[in-house]
Protein backbone atom coordinates (compact mmCIF):
# COMPACT_ATOMS: atom_id res chain seq x y z
CA UNK A 1 0.00 0.00 0.00
CA UNK A 2 1.08 3.57 -0.70
CA UNK A 3 2.10 5.58 2.36
CA UNK A 4 -0.08 8.58 3.22
CA UNK A 5 2.12 11.69 3.06
CA UNK A 6 -0.35 14.61 3.23
CA UNK A 7 -2.61 16.03 5.89
CA UNK A 8 -6.26 16.53 4.87
CA UNK A 9 -9.38 18.23 6.13
CA UNK A 10 -12.83 17.87 4.61
CA UNK A 11 -16.33 19.34 4.70
CA UNK A 12 -19.23 16.97 4.04
CA UNK A 13 -22.75 18.19 3.24
CA UNK A 14 -25.65 15.74 3.27
CA UNK A 15 -29.39 16.12 3.64
CA UNK A 16 -32.49 14.29 4.83
CA UNK A 17 -36.02 14.59 3.53
CA UNK A 18 -38.93 13.20 5.56
CA UNK A 19 -36.71 10.96 7.63
CA UNK A 20 -34.85 10.57 10.90
CA UNK A 21 -31.09 10.87 10.28
CA UNK A 22 -30.04 9.92 13.82
CA UNK A 23 -32.57 9.07 16.52
CA UNK A 24 -31.87 9.85 20.18
CA UNK A 25 -32.68 6.83 22.41
CA UNK A 26 -32.90 9.16 25.43
CA UNK A 27 -35.67 11.14 23.73
CA UNK A 28 -37.95 8.42 22.38
CA UNK A 29 -35.82 8.10 19.23
CA UNK A 30 -36.69 11.65 18.13
CA UNK A 31 -34.16 13.25 15.77
CA UNK A 32 -31.22 14.60 17.78
CA UNK A 33 -31.33 18.31 18.43
CA UNK A 34 -29.43 21.03 20.25
CA UNK A 35 -32.06 22.11 22.80
CA UNK A 36 -30.66 25.66 23.08
CA UNK A 37 -30.66 26.49 19.38
CA UNK A 38 -32.92 23.96 17.65
CA UNK A 39 -30.18 22.88 15.25
CA UNK A 40 -30.16 19.22 14.30
CA UNK A 41 -27.27 16.97 15.36
CA UNK A 42 -25.89 13.73 13.97
CA UNK A 43 -23.17 11.94 15.93
CA UNK A 44 -19.80 10.91 14.53
CA UNK A 45 -20.64 7.32 15.51
CA UNK A 46 -23.65 7.37 13.16
CA UNK A 47 -21.56 8.36 10.14
CA UNK A 48 -18.75 5.94 11.01
CA UNK A 49 -21.28 3.10 11.12
CA UNK A 50 -22.39 3.94 7.60
CA UNK A 51 -18.78 4.05 6.40
CA UNK A 52 -18.15 0.65 7.99
CA UNK A 53 -21.24 -0.83 6.37
CA UNK A 54 -20.26 0.49 2.94
CA UNK A 55 -16.69 -0.82 3.17
CA UNK A 56 -17.95 -4.23 4.30
CA UNK A 57 -20.40 -4.30 1.39
CA UNK A 58 -17.67 -3.41 -1.13
CA UNK A 59 -14.81 -5.47 0.28
CA UNK A 60 -16.54 -8.29 2.14
CA UNK A 61 -13.92 -10.22 4.09
CA UNK A 62 -11.07 -9.30 1.76
CA UNK A 63 -7.67 -9.34 3.41
CA UNK A 64 -6.97 -6.06 5.17
CA UNK A 65 -10.55 -4.77 4.93
CA UNK A 66 -12.42 -6.62 7.63
CA UNK A 67 -14.59 -4.68 10.09
CA UNK A 68 -13.73 -4.80 13.81
CA UNK A 69 -16.96 -3.29 15.19
CA UNK A 70 -19.47 -5.61 13.57
CA UNK A 71 -22.89 -6.84 14.56
CA UNK A 72 -22.86 -10.30 16.09
CA UNK A 73 -19.07 -10.47 16.61
CA UNK A 74 -17.83 -9.90 20.20
CA UNK A 75 -14.83 -7.58 20.18
CA UNK A 76 -12.83 -9.90 22.40
CA UNK A 77 -13.14 -12.66 19.80
CA UNK A 78 -11.02 -10.48 17.50
CA UNK A 79 -8.42 -10.14 20.24
CA UNK A 80 -8.20 -13.93 20.58
CA UNK A 81 -7.70 -14.20 16.82
CA UNK A 82 -4.94 -11.59 16.96
CA UNK A 83 -3.10 -13.39 19.75
CA UNK A 84 -3.25 -16.66 17.86
CA UNK A 85 -2.01 -14.98 14.69
CA UNK A 86 1.13 -13.62 16.43
CA UNK A 87 1.70 -16.85 18.42
CA UNK A 88 0.69 -15.59 21.87
CA UNK A 89 -1.14 -17.84 24.36
CA UNK A 90 -4.88 -17.28 24.62
CA UNK A 91 -5.89 -19.58 27.50
CA UNK A 92 -2.95 -19.31 29.91
CA UNK A 93 -4.24 -17.39 32.94
CA UNK A 94 -0.70 -16.87 34.22
CA UNK A 95 0.45 -15.22 30.99
CA UNK A 96 0.77 -11.46 31.11
CA UNK A 97 1.39 -9.79 27.78
CA UNK A 98 4.40 -7.51 27.68
CA UNK A 99 4.50 -4.22 25.81
CA UNK A 100 6.05 -5.82 22.73
CA UNK A 101 3.40 -8.56 22.77
CA UNK A 102 0.59 -6.01 22.88
CA UNK A 103 2.25 -4.02 20.10
CA UNK A 104 2.42 -7.07 17.84
CA UNK A 105 -1.25 -7.89 18.43
CA UNK A 106 -2.15 -4.23 17.86
CA UNK A 107 -0.21 -4.16 14.59
CA UNK A 108 -1.96 -7.33 13.38
CA UNK A 109 -5.40 -5.86 14.04
CA UNK A 110 -4.50 -2.60 12.28
CA UNK A 111 -3.30 -4.54 9.25
CA UNK A 112 -6.47 -6.63 9.05
CA UNK A 113 -9.30 -4.33 10.11
CA UNK A 114 -10.06 -1.25 8.03
CA UNK A 115 -12.08 0.57 10.66
CA UNK A 116 -9.37 0.24 13.33
CA UNK A 117 -6.61 1.70 11.19
CA UNK A 118 -9.03 4.40 10.04
CA UNK A 119 -10.93 5.48 13.17
CA UNK A 120 -8.95 3.79 15.93
CA UNK A 121 -10.24 1.65 18.80
CA UNK A 122 -9.78 0.80 22.47
CA UNK A 123 -8.83 -2.89 22.54
CA UNK A 124 -7.78 -3.43 26.16
CA UNK A 125 -10.68 -5.67 27.20
CA UNK A 126 -10.12 -9.41 27.43
CA UNK A 127 -6.76 -10.14 25.82
CA UNK A 128 -5.04 -6.76 25.72
CA UNK A 129 -4.38 -5.49 22.20
CA UNK A 130 -3.71 -1.91 23.25
CA UNK A 131 -5.28 1.30 21.99
CA UNK A 132 -5.28 2.91 18.56
CA UNK A 133 -5.78 6.59 17.88
CA UNK A 134 -7.19 6.71 14.38
CA UNK A 135 -5.87 9.16 11.79
CA UNK A 136 -9.43 9.90 10.59
CA UNK A 137 -11.66 11.88 12.93
CA UNK A 138 -15.14 13.30 12.27
CA UNK A 139 -16.96 15.99 14.25
CA UNK A 140 -20.64 15.86 15.12
CA UNK A 141 -22.74 17.05 12.18
CA UNK A 142 -24.94 20.10 12.64
CA UNK A 143 -27.79 21.28 10.46
CA UNK A 144 -27.38 24.54 8.59
CA UNK A 145 -30.69 25.81 9.99
CA UNK A 146 -32.85 24.80 12.97
CA UNK A 147 -34.87 21.67 12.24
CA UNK A 148 -38.44 20.66 13.01
CA UNK A 149 -38.89 17.42 14.96
CA UNK A 150 -42.15 16.10 13.55
CA UNK A 151 -44.10 13.16 14.91
CA UNK A 152 -46.26 11.49 12.26
CA UNK A 153 -49.05 9.08 13.20
CA UNK A 154 -49.41 6.02 10.97
CA UNK A 155 -51.94 3.19 10.86
CA UNK A 156 -51.37 -0.51 10.41
CA UNK A 157 -54.08 -2.79 8.98
CA UNK A 158 -53.17 -5.65 11.30
CA UNK A 159 -52.55 -6.28 14.97
CA UNK A 160 -49.69 -7.77 16.96
CA UNK A 161 -51.39 -10.03 19.51
CA UNK A 162 -54.14 -12.59 18.95
CA UNK A 163 -56.34 -11.04 21.66
CA UNK A 164 -56.47 -7.87 19.55
CA UNK A 165 -57.77 -9.70 16.49
CA UNK A 166 -61.15 -7.97 16.70
CA UNK A 167 -59.54 -4.55 16.18
CA UNK A 168 -59.51 -3.23 12.65
CA UNK A 169 -56.13 -1.55 12.87
CA UNK A 170 -53.44 -0.30 15.24
CA UNK A 171 -51.71 3.04 15.44
CA UNK A 172 -48.03 3.89 15.39
CA UNK A 173 -45.71 6.89 15.17
CA UNK A 174 -42.76 7.90 13.07
CA UNK A 175 -40.34 10.69 13.89
CA UNK A 176 -39.07 12.71 10.96
CA UNK A 177 -37.35 15.89 9.89
CA UNK A 178 -39.30 17.40 6.95
CA UNK A 179 -36.00 18.65 5.54
CA UNK A 180 -32.55 19.28 6.92
CA UNK A 181 -29.14 20.00 5.38
CA UNK A 182 -26.31 18.84 7.63
CA UNK A 183 -22.63 19.75 7.68
CA UNK A 184 -19.86 17.52 9.04
CA UNK A 185 -16.18 18.41 9.25
CA UNK A 186 -13.30 15.97 9.50
CA UNK A 187 -9.55 15.57 9.78
CA UNK A 188 -7.01 13.11 8.40
CA UNK A 189 -3.53 12.98 9.93
CA UNK A 190 -0.66 11.44 7.98
CA UNK A 191 1.41 11.55 11.17
CA UNK A 192 -1.03 9.33 13.03
CA UNK A 193 -1.15 7.01 10.04
CA UNK A 194 2.62 6.56 9.77
CA UNK A 195 4.09 7.01 13.26
CA UNK A 196 6.70 4.22 13.78
CA UNK A 197 5.16 3.05 17.08
CA UNK A 198 1.62 4.46 17.15
CA UNK A 199 0.77 4.55 13.44
CA UNK A 200 -2.03 2.47 11.97
CA UNK A 201 -0.81 2.05 8.39
CA UNK A 202 -3.75 4.00 6.92
CA UNK A 203 -2.76 4.37 3.26
CA UNK A 204 -3.60 6.29 0.09
CA UNK A 205 -5.71 3.32 -1.02
CA UNK A 206 -7.59 3.45 2.29
CA UNK A 207 -8.11 7.17 1.82
CA UNK A 208 -9.65 6.71 -1.64
CA UNK A 209 -11.98 4.05 -0.25
CA UNK A 210 -12.95 6.42 2.56
CA UNK A 211 -13.84 9.19 0.08
CA UNK A 212 -15.88 6.67 -1.90
CA UNK A 213 -17.69 5.62 1.28
CA UNK A 214 -18.59 9.21 2.21
CA UNK A 215 -20.08 9.77 -1.24
CA UNK A 216 -22.03 6.51 -1.46
CA UNK A 217 -22.80 5.51 2.14
CA UNK A 218 -26.42 6.69 2.00
CA UNK A 219 -27.12 4.96 -1.32
CA UNK A 220 -27.12 1.56 0.37
CA UNK A 221 -28.61 2.63 3.69
CA UNK A 222 -32.12 3.59 2.61
CA UNK A 223 -35.01 2.70 4.88
CA UNK A 224 -38.50 3.98 5.66
CA UNK A 225 -37.22 5.44 8.95
CA UNK A 226 -34.33 7.38 7.41
CA UNK A 227 -36.32 8.78 4.52
CA UNK A 228 -34.44 10.29 1.61
CA UNK A 229 -30.80 10.91 2.54
CA UNK A 230 -27.97 11.80 0.17
CA UNK A 231 -24.45 13.18 0.14
CA UNK A 232 -24.60 16.55 -1.60
CA UNK A 233 -21.05 17.89 -1.47
CA UNK A 234 -17.60 16.77 -0.36
CA UNK A 235 -14.92 19.46 -0.26
CA UNK A 236 -11.38 18.31 0.56
CA UNK A 237 -8.33 20.36 1.57
CA UNK A 238 -4.97 18.70 0.91
CA UNK A 239 -1.83 20.05 2.55
CA UNK A 240 1.59 19.84 0.92
CA UNK A 241 3.08 18.35 4.10
CA UNK A 242 2.17 15.70 6.64
CA UNK A 243 2.12 18.29 9.46
CA UNK A 244 -0.08 20.68 7.52
CA UNK A 245 0.27 24.20 6.13
CA UNK A 246 -2.67 26.00 7.77
CA UNK A 247 -5.02 25.65 10.78
CA UNK A 248 -8.05 23.52 10.06
CA UNK A 249 -10.59 26.07 11.32
CA UNK A 250 -9.39 28.63 8.77
CA UNK A 251 -9.98 26.12 5.99
CA UNK A 252 -13.44 25.23 7.23
CA UNK A 253 -14.34 28.93 7.25
CA UNK A 254 -13.72 29.04 3.49
CA UNK A 255 -16.80 26.88 2.87
CA UNK A 256 -20.02 28.77 3.54
CA UNK A 257 -23.56 27.51 3.08
CA UNK A 258 -26.36 30.06 2.89
CA UNK A 259 -30.09 29.66 2.50
CA UNK A 260 -31.70 31.52 -0.37
CA UNK A 261 -33.88 34.34 0.93
CA UNK A 262 -36.97 33.18 -0.92
CA UNK A 263 -36.72 29.66 0.57
CA UNK A 264 -38.79 29.91 3.76
CA UNK A 265 -38.64 27.24 5.02
CA UNK A 266 -36.05 25.24 3.07
CA UNK A 267 -37.33 21.99 1.61
CA UNK A 268 -34.56 20.96 -0.80
CA UNK A 269 -30.83 21.26 -1.42
CA UNK A 270 -31.64 23.75 -4.16
CA UNK A 271 -32.83 26.15 -1.48
CA UNK A 272 -29.20 26.62 -0.43
CA UNK A 273 -26.08 28.02 -2.07
CA UNK A 274 -22.59 26.66 -1.33
CA UNK A 275 -19.83 29.24 -1.68
CA UNK A 276 -16.11 28.39 -1.50
CA UNK A 277 -13.64 31.24 -1.03
CA UNK A 278 -10.80 30.06 -3.26
CA UNK A 279 -9.02 33.42 -3.02
CA UNK A 280 -8.48 32.88 0.70
CA UNK A 281 -6.81 29.50 0.28
CA UNK A 282 -3.50 29.52 2.24
CA UNK A 283 -0.20 28.70 0.53
CA UNK A 284 0.60 25.01 0.55
CA UNK A 285 -3.07 23.94 0.67
CA UNK A 286 -5.00 22.67 -2.34
CA UNK A 287 -8.79 22.47 -2.65
CA UNK A 288 -10.37 19.39 -4.18
CA UNK A 289 -14.10 19.20 -4.85
CA UNK A 290 -14.61 15.44 -4.78
CA UNK A 291 -18.36 15.92 -5.19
Amino acid sequence: MTTLTNRYEFVLLYDVENGNPNGDPDAGNMPRIDPETGYGIVTDVCLKRKVRNYVEMVKGDAAGYRIYIKEGIPLNANHVEAYKAVNLPTDDKNFKAKRDDVQRARAWICANFFDVRTFGAVMSTGLNCGQVRGPVQINFSRSIDPIVQQEVTVTRLTVTREEEADKERTMGRKHIVPYGLYRAEGYISAKLANDPTKGTGFSEEDLNLFWDALINMFEHDHSAARGKMATRSLVVFRHDSDLGNAPSHKLFDLVKVEKNKEAMPARSFGDYTVNIDRTGLPAGVHLIEVL
